[in-house]
């Protein structure tokens, strides 16, 4: 038993659900108020992620038994499912505050463009570990499985979700950035991509003001982007060094919008101060290092391409929503992977993380082995 325990990374496994615990705790905290209003229930908020959680836990463990190398065998339906539920979602999503980015099977609502994060990953990875030959050439290597990624993305601009679109595009760079395609061809795609999310960012108004409200939030407090920013920053300077005191936190009554989703870090500093701020920041550098050495560590290039993007994609996504609720970005509306309220992205989290755990035991399993070999 001791033998087969030690193949597993402890590290990595007990960082994530350590930061997972914590956030059911703090999306308790922050969401308290608002679910007293909703149904008059305090753990309104916490009993739905409670249940996603035992539902991601169940998934977790068994995608980390899964040798990673069998979602090769998937990639082709995994694309053809994610192109067919994202159009379902234009036809029959539900509509929520002018999005429509929803699916509803009686009471269960979906993001079905969160999946499709881990379905750009998981495609991509397999297309370029075959490609990696060739990867220098760009018309034969590097673009034709960027056409799939383009059209996902397409798809989801029309929901409209420009955060959850970029962060396709960023997911899709990465891979190809990690199959060491040339820098001029990098250079290319970046430059289309940003070009892309910037005219998109500026042609409709909402997003313009959000980009209006960034930049000097204190002159657009009527604005929801000024607003929530500026709720932020009172929440974050309130904490201070050592927090106001979990559950004391008082910009989540009805002051900071989305307290418990996109915006749950600014609360988590308020209540915890830099402890809080330290906590959050530490386990995701624990989690980054885990991955990456098990993305050098992997023995093939699938592997490798999985375990980098996955580790980096959580990475970027935790880095994008700190520096969208502090200001130094626009609002992105992306969550904190593994801490923000909301069953779709803990699902696909939990998910991914099983897939990065399951690289990581063969690694250690073919390691021990190689020991044993030694000793003989």
């Amino acid at each position: 038993m001791n033998k087969q325990l030690e193949r597993y990374d402890w590290i990595m496994i007990t960082t994530a659900f350590l930061l997972i615990s914590f956030g059911l705790l703090m999306v308790y905290s922050a969401s308290f108020p608002l679910g007293i209003d909703i149904s008059g229930d305090p753990y309104h908020f916490l009993k739905r992620q409670l249940v996603w959680f035992v539902l991601g836990t169940f998934l977790f463990f068994i995608v980390l038994h899964i040798p990673y190398r069998f979602y090769r065998k998937l990639v082709p339906y995994l694309v053809l499912l994610s192109l067919v539920v994202l159009v379902l979602v234009l036809l029959v999503g539900e509509e929520v505050k002018g999005a429509q980015r929803w699916l509803s099977f009686g009471p269960v609502t979906i993001q079905p463009s969160e999946f499709i994060k881990l379905a750009v990953i998981l495609y991509l990875a397999h297309v370029y570990s075959n490609k990696h030959k060739y990867i220098d050439q760009f018309v034969q290597g590097v673009l034709p499985p960027l056409i799939i990624v383009v059209c996902m993305f397409g798809l989801i601009i029309l929901q409209p979700d420009l955060g959850t679109a970029a962060m396709v595009l960023l997911a899709g760079g990465t891979i190809v950035f990690l199959s060491g395609a040339r820098w001029f061809h990098l250079f290319i795609l970046g430059g289309l991509s940003a070009g892309v999310v910037a005219w998109l960012a500026f042609e409709t108004p909402y997003r313009m003001q959000r980009l209006i409200a960034f930049q000097d939030p204190f002159s657009h407090q009527m604005d929801s982007g000024g607003y929530q920013l500026i709720q932020a920053y009172i929440a974050m300077a309130h904490g201070g060094l050592t927090g106001t005191g979990l559950g004391k936190s008082a910009q989540k009554m009805h002051y900071l919008p989305e307290p418990h989703t996109d915006f749950i870090f600014p609360v988590i500093v308020e209540e915890l101060g830099i402890f809080g701020l330290l906590f959050v920041v530490g386990c995701f550098l624990v989690l980054l290092w885990r991955g990456f050495i098990t993305g050098v560590r992997a023995s093939d290039m699938f592997g490798k391409l999985l375990a980098f993007g996955i580790t980096f994609f959580f990475m970027f996504q935790a880095l994008l929503n700190l520096m969208a609720v502090s200001g130094m970005m626009p609002i992105t509306g992306v969550p904190l992977p593994f801490i923000s309220y909301g069953g779709s992205s803990l699902i696909v989290s939990m998910i991914s993380l099983g897939i990065v755990a399951n690289i990581a035991r063969k690694v250690k399993t073919e390691r021990l082995r190689a020991k044993k070999e030694e000793v003989a």
